[in-house]
């Protein structure tokens, strides 16, 4: 039942989905060799109905979230799942976000079925930048980049300050700012107690891996070790 048991992890169907599709003969070796039930070949070797299969666990995914979608499975609208294969969201680890990015909000998203992986990047004690493009409805006035990096900013309704985020001006109306944690709508509410409105919100780096601009809004892929590396800043195991 070993091949079974990895192919219903992966999502690819209930473990009697699993065994009826084998059965079938739909599954098999890059040579075309039929494989049963309790096979276990190189992971990278098996094709499911002629596809190769989806990476095991650990996976990590990078995506290009658009406007419109959530982070959450409970919300009845557009979700990143939507903008997956199915069988990612039936993957036993679960595959969860590293965060969440509201609805209105775009650019670099990670995934990942690696819970220790979830837990360093999105905890403030790691130290892992995320860096966002803002786009405001008012003019600079000059005093937000003291404010943010002051370390004293505490947002409305909460009692714990801010850690200390750094804010670059890129324009008039622009900025670019680098935080150490992901708190409820945090950049929105950074410039609402600054007295700005955000327009426009895009995530476009984690750590020193920018988002790639290959992708375009929907678009996802596989994170290759070297990209992962450039996140929690761990060298890759030498091959």
């Amino acid at each position: 039942m070993k091949l079974v048991k990895l192919l219903a992890n992966l999502g690819y169907g209930s473990r009697k989905d699993v065994q009826r599709t084998i059965r079938s003969g739909s599954v098999t070796d890059l040579d075309g060799n039929v494989l049963g039930d309790s096979d276990l070949p190189p992971v990278e070797t098996i094709l499911f109905k002629g596809e190769p299969l989806d990476p095991p666990f650990p996976l990590v995914l990078v995506m290009h979230k658009p406007e419109g979608y959530t982070c959450s499975t409970d919300d009845s609208g557009d979700t990143i799942y939507d903008l997956l294969p199915n069988r990612f969201s039936l993957r036993n680890p679960v595959l969860s976000s590293v965060g969440r990015l509201d609805k209105e909000t775009t650019g670099m998203l990670l995934m990942t079925d690696d819970g220790k992986l979830l837990h360093r990047l999105i905890s403030p004690k790691h130290h892992v930048p995320k860096v966002y493009q803002v786009t405001l409805d008012r003019p600079l006035e000059g005093h937000e980049a003291e404010l943010f990096a002051s370390g004293t900013l505490v947002l409305r309704g909460e009692e714990q300050p801010l850690l200390p985020a750094v804010m670059e001006a890129t324009g008039e109306k622009e900025a670019r700012i680098t935080l150490e944690e992901g708190r409820y709508h945090q950049v929105r509410r950074m410039f609402a107690a600054a007295g700005n409105h955000v327009l426009e919100l895009k995530r476009v780096a984690i750590g020193s891996l920018a988002l790639d601009e290959e992708l375009e809004p929907g678009e996802w892929r596989v994170l290759e070790p070297a990209e992962l590396a450039l996140i929690t800043g761990n060298p890759v195991p030498a091959a």
